[in-house]
């Protein structure tokens, strides 16, 4: 019965991320925010840092959590396997060229982020106690008088946060760890009860804590990863330029790739750049809607540098690492995903590559856990009220035991399904509310003149 279930499911998921037509609904929202709001991401880049650094914070503002602690929070759900395994995939299925669509896809999500975040304060709701609860199923139900959208947002966001927020993401601790220590994965239950306690004492005090947690483990497990991608490119500096050429060059020169060998590379650069930086999946806004300000577009600028760090800097560095050291050419022929990462820093680094990996996924796939648990709760909250907040989130941790110990074939099937459902409401309300976002970003910037 899981058997046919998980080849079910699995070809379900196939048809959804497989197709194109989802891919150029994905971009094409994409291409058309970023030309209707004339370039946001490039005109209000700057405007976005100054924001970040507390410019323009003011304490009597409507919200739970600062700018940075907002960013913090959904970057720490972004920020993750996607990073180490999803960009290696991407280069090993659709060679180095995939980088290239994955800086595009960064590029024009940043538009998509910066509205579905701006619509998410603008149509917020702020409860009795102080509290915030925002995302795309508010901006369906008060920006669109779209219910039953609205509910099934909620509801496919409520699967997601029990798969690839959660049953995945423990998974791939163990996984993680086992670059280190083999052994762990035979007895990855116990790594799952180790993490369901640790994840419970973060979760259980809602998003206040859980954005504190995500701002200061964010930064710690970046650098810690920067630092190490960076001294593999010191020790290939040569090669870098070499490896800039025949990125772009497979990615846009037919002569040199094959036509079918550059459609492979827009497939997995465009696949991979979206399951890294979420722009569209509607689970960002619902971080950003708990801001402290009373200013939409405020948050939405800040929401844009998320595609920036996660894919056009983190993404970046692996292939880069991937490329430089010739990894993908050299590489295992059972290496994909991860593996082909840690190979890739072990030919720099030596043994000291894997433990670069393994840490790297443990921290990633762990930040992750605990910022898709607030997405979930905030869905948990929208269907069945507030006394289903508590009982979601001890479901959630007991179900990291679960992710940690079983094999997650149908998990992931389930959980990529879920995740493109939650995607096509989300898109309706942009395009639908794409005038508004506008009118709101001309207003502020007009109030702004910096």
């Amino acid at each position: 019965m899981l058997d046919t279930l998980t080849e079910l499911t699995g070809a379900l998921s196939g048809l959804l991320w497989g197709n194109a037509l989802t891919f150029i609904l994905l971009l094409g929202v994409g291409f058309y925010l970023t030309f209707k709001l004339g370039f946001v991401q490039i005109r209000g880049f700057m405007h976005s840092t100054r924001i970040l650094s507390g410019k323009y914070t003011h304490p009597d503002e409507v919200g739970e959590v600062s700018h940075f602690q907002a960013l913090s929070t959904a970057l720490s759900a972004t920020v993750g396997t996607g990073n180490i395994a999803g960009v290696a995939t991407a280069i090993a299925l659709g060679g180095p060229g995939a980088l290239f669509w994955m800086w595009v896809t960064a590029f024009i999500g940043m538009a998509t982020k910066f509205t579905e975040c701006t619509l998410a304060l603008k149509f917020r709701k702020v409860n009795p106690d102080g509290s915030v609860s925002g995302g795309p199923m508010y901006t369906l139900l008060h920006g669109l008088k779209m219910k039953r959208m609205a509910i099934l947002f909620a509801s496919f966001t409520l699967i997601a946060s029990f798969g690839i927020g959660n049953m995945v993401q423990a998974n791939s601790v163990v996984d993680g760890l086992g670059f280190i220590w083999p052994e762990l994965r035979q007895d990855g239950w116990i790594v799952g009860v180790i993490m369901a306690l640790l994840v419970g004492l973060v979760i259980i005090g809602g998003v206040k804590r859980i954005a504190s947690f995500a701002s200061t483990i964010v930064p710690f497990m970046a650098i810690f990863y920067l630092v190490a991608a960076l001294f593999v490119l010191f020790n290939y500096l040569p090669q870098i330029p070499s490896a800039l050429f025949t990125i772009l060059n497979l990615a846009l020169n037919p002569w040199a790739a094959g036509a079918a060998a550059i459609g492979e590379a827009i497939r997995w650069g465009v696949a991979r750049g979206l399951f890294s930086n979420e722009a569209g999946l509607g689970s960002s806004p619902m971080a950003h809607a708990a801001a402290k300000t009373n200013e939409p577009v405020r948050e939405g600028l800040v929401a844009m540098l998320e595609p920036f760090i996660d894919t056009i800097v983190i993404c970046t560095l692996t292939g880069l690492v991937i490329v430089v050291t010739g990894a993908y050419l050299t590489k295992p022929e059972e290496a994909m995903g991860a593996s082909l990462t840690a190979y890739a820093f072990s030919l720099s680094m030596g043994n000291a590559g894997a433990w670069v990996v393994g840490l790297g996924l443990v921290l990633f796939a762990f930040s992750t856990i605990v910022s898709w648990s607030y997405y979930g709760d905030r869905a948990a909250q929208f269907l069945f009220g507030d006394k289903a907040v508590l009982p979601y989130r001890l479901v959630f941790t007991m179900l990291v035991v679960v992710g940690a110990a079983v094999p997650l074939n149908l998990v992931w099937n389930m959980a990529d399904v879920a995740n493109i459902l939650m995607a096509l409401p989300n898109l309706l309300a942009l395009i639908l509310l794409a005038g508004l976002a506008k009118t709101l970003k001309d207003d502020y910037f007009h109030r702004h003149k910096d």
